[in-house]
């Protein structure tokens, strides 16, 4: 197999535990040769380019249709450099978002959680990037914001989630407010029902969203799969996580499609979470849910060879954490690259053994 990634170097941590997550995916670990092609997404080169870089980095995402992303800061200052995400979504016809809370080995869930949930969101649109302005009126001050969804978007959100249950196993639960905006919000709601009429071999349980949130203390040993509008999905992403006791096992996947909704065009992997200034040069911050961003990458390839490395990276961060090497976070004392080289042992020797059973 022959590919090429881009790779979108960040800030602080960020960068940090990219470079471990790469240590992985070399070629003298598991066999196969990337071509990596590196943009510099630094907060300090963002400014430098005027967000420049941003474009081509997502152009080339474009171009060869993968992407892993170290997570990069976002000043506040208005008239600052913007978002990278914001403009990488809008560039590579991102749709969707992505992420599977995971049990780790060792670490107490809440609610007695177990099983995968994914949360399948728009990247576009909603609530972000609405036009908001605030009027006098009667004497007080009413704030307004116009939002928008496209029927697109929620076809394409309701359709990778049918076709994510399918592969994972899962059920699709959840959904919108539809009782209360049955034009908006039950846009959504109709898409759903499109889709679950498209896939009958898949569990359907629509729910309204206050219902899911309560829900989900309830379903821990089901393996879910919850399709939203982008707010509910960037909220509901940092409560399933957090179910799970740590967001460390989980990762982030943005996803362009443009005509067949179940199989995306473009893919950047990323991790869930910021860049941990706090953290910064002392090789102690949490690798796994970068390294689990590689995994997912290469289980988006079309070819064999790259689904088989990526169970085994899958496989071979967990069952790390299940010996017993663990970061600080996790209540462990193992150093960043120290987790990385345990990690990396068990892949080399999960692909051999596989090899020398002729598995493939």
């Amino acid at each position: 197999m022959s590919a090429t990634i881009a790779v979108l170097e960040g800030d602080q941590t960020g960068q940090e535990l990219l470079d471990e997550a790469l240590r992985v995916i070399a070629p003298e670990v598991i066999g196969i040769e990337f071509d990596l092609r590196r943009f510099d997404l630094s907060l300090e080169n963002r400014r430098a380019t005027d967000n420049g870089v941003v474009l081509e980095a997502a152009d080339a995402m474009v171009e060869c249709g993968f992407g892993i992303k170290a997570a990069t800061v976002t000043p506040e200052t208005a008239g600052d450099v913007r978002s990278p995400n914001a403009v990488l979504r809008q560039r590579v016809g991102g749709k969707v978002i992505l992420r599977t809370g995971r049990r780790i080995p060792g670490v107490p869930s809440m609610g007695g959680v177990s099983a995968p949930i994914s949360v399948v969101r728009m990247a576009v649109d909603d609530a972000y990037n609405a036009t908001e302005w605030r009027e006098q009126s009667n004497g007080d001050e009413v704030a307004f914001r116009t939002e928008h969804i496209s029927r697109a978007t929620c076809r394409a959100v309701s359709e990778f989630a049918f076709a994510q249950a399918r592969r994972t196993h899962a059920r699709v639960f959840g959904g919108p407010k539809y009782t209360v905006s049955p034009v908006y919000e039950g846009m959504l709601k109709e898409e759903m029902d499109a889709a679950a009429a498209r896939y009958p071999d898949v569990a359907y349980e629509p729910q309204l969203i206050d219902a899911t949130y309560a829900l989900l203390l309830t379903h821990g040993g089901d393996a879910l799969v919850i399709p939203s509008l982008n707010r509910d999905g960037d909220c509901l992403s940092d409560f399933v996580l957090q179910l799970f006791g740590s967001i460390a096992g989980a990762e982030s996947l943005l996803l362009g499609f443009t005509e067949d909704t179940t199989k995306p065009d473009v893919v950047m992997a990323e991790a869930p979470h910021g860049t941990a200034p706090a953290l910064q040069g002392k090789n102690i911050a949490n690798p796994m849910a970068m390294i689990l961003a590689a995994a997912s990458l290469l289980g988006f390839m079309a070819d064999a060879q790259g689904k088989v490395v990526s169970r085994a990276i899958y496989e071979a961060t967990f069952e790390t954490v299940r010996a017993g090497t663990r970061t600080a976070d996790l209540g462990g004392h193992a150093f960043t690259d120290e987790f990385t080289n345990a990690v990396i042992e068990a892949v080399r020797n999960k692909l051999e053994l596989w090899g020398s059973l002729g598995m493939s």
